[in-house]
């Protein structure tokens, strides 16, 4: 079977899908797979053949200070905005419609989804759709619908298909991530359902060239606190983690700082503190006595899966989401990241090293989906879809 793999965003968008594309080929299938060309060593490291698809998308991020601005004054720049993403959709439509010539499948990220769902029904081909968040939670505003319209129309005539029409959905929306996560009032349109199944999350779970070095250092003293922001670049990075180091001293509490995209390389560590770029999270979180994260999917799911408490300053995006949940579940607190300060860092550090919130983590982890049984599942449905009866 030929399976093309497509995901466009930050490493969180596009690490659920390389583990279902290594899966897949693990069983033997051939895979192709889509991402942004700063992420093609993530999907090349898992042995999957990738393509560049799509701008850089950390310069993309990097630029979002200045798309806002102009959103200031939104309809003045909307033509030149239009301009832009129909660009972008058009390169990206490309290579898309050039990896799925004779593919059997075409497997998308989110962000692609309407994209994907064109040139699915361009090649006739079934469409599954990986969800790493409850997509009915993101409110779309009226801009953006516009703005995905005006873009979308020019792709769908470039393929020969009927403009204004909306693409076809998926055969399968595979939701992968835990559902006790949903908010209780969003949790009526995720009933049992074959065609939206849960999987839980998907995370490619590799090994860092510190783990050792890690796990060495949290066993010669008291589990310590595990702090990091995922792949979101801090605007004020020394002032970030200064904070962190002086709450956790306050507290009197070990350190472990996940660097990520940040610089921190000049900060002075010691016994009770370690900085380090990269942890392969499935086997740190278990050492740690809490985390602290911007609750990203991934590392929200990976805390849970370790049964240890987390503290989430959430961002942007879907992290609100997750945010709330952790809350909901009872296995954490969390609080909007521009609102922390180190008052507020001390005291909710406080809340969640309080033994009842390690009680209900370490409750809730064995009843989460394992990360290679997640991965397992989500290939099988990708087969699923496959099938003539699901086609026809």
């Amino acid at each position: 079977m030929k399976c093309v793999v497509v995901s466009y965003g930050s490493r969180g968008d596009t690490e659920p899908c390389a583990v279902v594309a290594r899966e897949l080929l693990r069983r033997g299938h051939d895979v192709q797979m889509a991402v942004p060309p700063n992420l093609l060593s993530l999907a090349q490291a898992q042995g999957l053949a990738a393509v560049a698809y799509g701008p850089d998308s950390h310069k993309q991020f990097d630029a979002f200070p200045q798309f806002m601005a102009q959103m200031q004054n939104p309809y003045e720049a909307l033509p030149d905005i239009v301009q832009r993403v129909t660009q972008i959709w058009a390169d990206k439509r490309a290579v898309l419609a050039s990896l799925t010539d004779g593919a059997d499948v075409l497997v998308t990220g989110m962000t692609e989804q309407r994209l994907a769902a064109s040139v699915a029904e361009y090649q006739a081909i079934p469409l599954v759709a990986l969800h790493f968040f409850p997509a009915r939670l993101q409110p779309a505003g009226l801009l953006q619908d516009q703005l995905i319209k005006m873009a979308e129309d020019p792709q769908r005539r470039a393929l020969g298909l009927p403009e204004s029409a909306e693409p076809p959905p998926p055969q399968l929306e595979i939701q992968a991530y835990d559902g006790r996560c949903l908010p209780a009032p969003a949790s009526q349109w995720v009933e049992a359902s074959a065609d939206r199944p849960f999987v839980g999350a998907l995370t490619l779970e590799v090994p860092a060239d510190t783990d050792d070095e890690v796990l060495a250092w949290i066993a010669e003293g008291t589990p310590p606190i595990y702090f990091g922001l995922g792949s979101t670049p801090v605007s004020s990075p020394d002032k970030t983690v200064g904070m962190v180091i002086g709450a956790c001293a306050l507290l009197g509490v070990r350190l472990l700082v996940c660097a990520g995209p940040n610089d921190f390389s000049h900060i002075v560590q010691s016994d009770n503190v370690k900085i380090v770029s990269a942890v392969n999270q499935s086997a740190i979180f278990p050492a740690c006595r809490a985390t602290v994260h911007h609750g990203g999917a991934g590392t929200t799911a990976a805390a849970m899966r370790a049964g240890v408490p987390m503290l989430i300053l959430w961002l942007w995006l879907d992290q609100p989401v997750w945010a709330a949940a952790v809350q909901q579940l009872g296995v954490g607190a969390a609080r909007c990241f521009s609102e922390t300060t180190e008052q507020t860092l001390i005291a909710d550090l406080q809340s969640i090293l309080a033994p009842h919130y390690l009680a209900r983590a370490r409750e809730i982890a064995p009843d989460t989906i394992p990360a290679r049984e997640s991965e397992t599942l989500a290939a099988d449905f990708v087969e699923y879809a496959t099938q003539p009866e699901r086609i026809s």
